[in-house]
């Protein structure tokens, strides 16, 4: 734990990215509030009423929000020792540990404000208590199964295809006489009727918010699925590398009662369901692997458990790997572009972002008493991006329908602060990111052309390397 602790502190401190501010723009609504403001955004509860009970208690500046996925993200280790030794045994108990507290994947996401370490930890949690409760016969794991899936559910929505891959392998051992039909099926009652009260808000956020930033995935995403837990980037050497130790450990590895399988064959399964899912309705993101996490990675620790001196060289090879390119980089530069275009942003100016999800954050690092527009139209809520039918009102957000109107208002001296999104390459074909390239082309052309205005500081600002989020400036002033 100690360990871990000191793996993910370096990027506490950095700026937001357009998520992080959006989690803290809901977190800071009142309690009560934060469930129905969700309506606009298309995420579960749980999270969103943890940050703000933490923000009440430490801050909300970065690496104070961050702690609280950081401490989930610690949480996870004594979390996967638990359940690798109750499954199997110490040693296995072990690797597991030292693969939650060292694997890129959770290293990024316990330095993020966002939910992706406490679903890890529930991921774990589940996994495991379906092992003991099914295969194990320890009855009172049914009662854990239940709270643990309840709590996945209400963080975050790909709990669902964690639990259809966990009733597919439920009704496998229920077919071959392994388990009770009752049991499984109090379970799954129990944690639907404890599920039932936000089902209605699941059913509207999915009518109206869905995710058009998202592409429709291909086979190709299926494969990269361990790349991006264990090794992405500069660290994808270490995949290749873990397969080595899990081949040479294989044929030692004698599954007697079939719990090695049930775990595999779960986080498979419910890979599966997310892929076929996101065929329906594009939601498909590499930070929703957490789901994955747990069973993948208990399973995983059970086989290299049975390995020997070529294993263990391999699996030396992989940490090695992880710690040496462990560093978070900087996710965005709008708190360096907001830090430069302070000194000539005054209060009622306004601020134009053809990326309607970027004003959650430039709230949080530009001056108070700005205005923000977006193709989207006035924001009245700075705080949260409002989802709802968002591709049809992102389409439809002409300059003449939102910004013409606006600068027709404006008086003299006046300024206008334009925000628009620099795109990563290979260029996203999904309709979100298309429908904002040509927001961004139609607004940038309108303000550079228009009569009443004069360009004063036209050049990129801060970097311009490739982030998870990067923007540029452009400030405008009123004739």
């Amino acid at each position: 734990m100690a360990g871990s602790l000191a793996l993910r502190m370096s990027g506490l401190e950095s700026g937001y990215w357009i998520d992080e501010g959006i989690a803290v723009g809901i977190a800071s609504h009142d309690f009560l509030d934060i469930p129905s403001t969700l309506v606009m955004d298309g995420s579960p509860p749980l999270y969103y009423l943890l940050l703000h009970g933490w923000m009440g208690i430490v801050g909300e500046g970065e690496a104070a929000t961050r702690a609280l996925s950081l401490i989930f993200a610690v949480v996870a280790v004594p979390v996967a020792y638990w359940a690798g030794n109750a499954m199997f045994d110490r040693r296995t108990g072990a690797l597991a540990a030292v693969g939650v507290g060292a694997c890129p994947f959770l290293n990024y996401y316990a330095q993020e404000t966002r939910m992706y370490s406490l679903v890890v930890v529930l991921s774990l949690l589940a996994s495991a208590s379906f092992v003991l409760a099914f295969l194990h016969g320890r009855r009172g794991h049914l009662i854990a199964l239940g709270a643990w899936m309840t709590l996945l559910f209400y963080t975050h929505a790909w709990g669902l295809y964690l639990a259809i891959a966990m009733a597919c392998a439920w009704i496998v051992l229920w077919r071959r006489g392994r388990v009770a039909g009752r049991d499984g099926l109090l379970v799954a009652g129990a944690v639907l009727l404890l599920y039932a009260p936000w089902i209605p808000t699941l059913i509207t956020q999915a009518q109206q918010t869905a995710a058009p930033w998202s592409d429709r995935p291909t086979a190709i995403y299926l494969l990269w699925i361990p790349f991006t837990i264990f090794g992405e980037d500069h660290r994808w050497l270490a995949t290749p590398l873990l397969m080595v130790a899990v081949l040479a450990a294989l044929r030692r590895v004698r599954d007697r009662d079939g719990t090695i399988r049930v775990l595999a064959g779960i986080a498979v399964g419910a890979a599966l369901a997310a892929w076929l899912g996101s065929q329906i309705e594009p939601a498909w993101a590499n930070r929703y692997f957490a789901v994955f996490l747990g069973p993948l990675i208990l399973a995983l620790a059970a086989v290299l458990a049975r390995g020997r001196l070529l294993t263990a060289v391999a699996l030396v090879g992989v940490v090695a790997i992880w710690l040496l390119n462990a560093p978070i980089a900087e996710r965005s530069n709008v708190r360096t572009v907001a830090a430069e275009v302070t000194p000539v942003i005054r209060p009622g100016d306004v601020v134009a972002s053809t990326q309607p999800e970027q004003v959650p954050v430039l709230s949080r690092y530009l001056p108070s008493g700005v205005l923000y527009v977006t193709p989207l139209g006035m924001v009245f809520d700075e705080r949260v991006t409002d989802w709802r039918d968002g591709l049809d009102r992102m389409r439809a957000g002409k300059p003449a329908r939102d910004l013409l109107p606006l600068l027709g208002r404006l008086g003299s001296g006046r300024r206008i602060l334009l925000v628009t999104p620099i795109p990563n390459r290979p260029l996203s074909q999904a309709p979100w990111k298309r429908a904002t390239r040509a927001r961004t082309r139609e607004w940038r052309r309108v303000l550079q052309r228009d009569p009443r205005l004069r360009e004063i500081d036209a050049e990129p600002r801060g970097p311009l390397k490739r982030m998870r989020s990067t923007v540029r400036a452009e400030v405008f002033e009123v004739k």
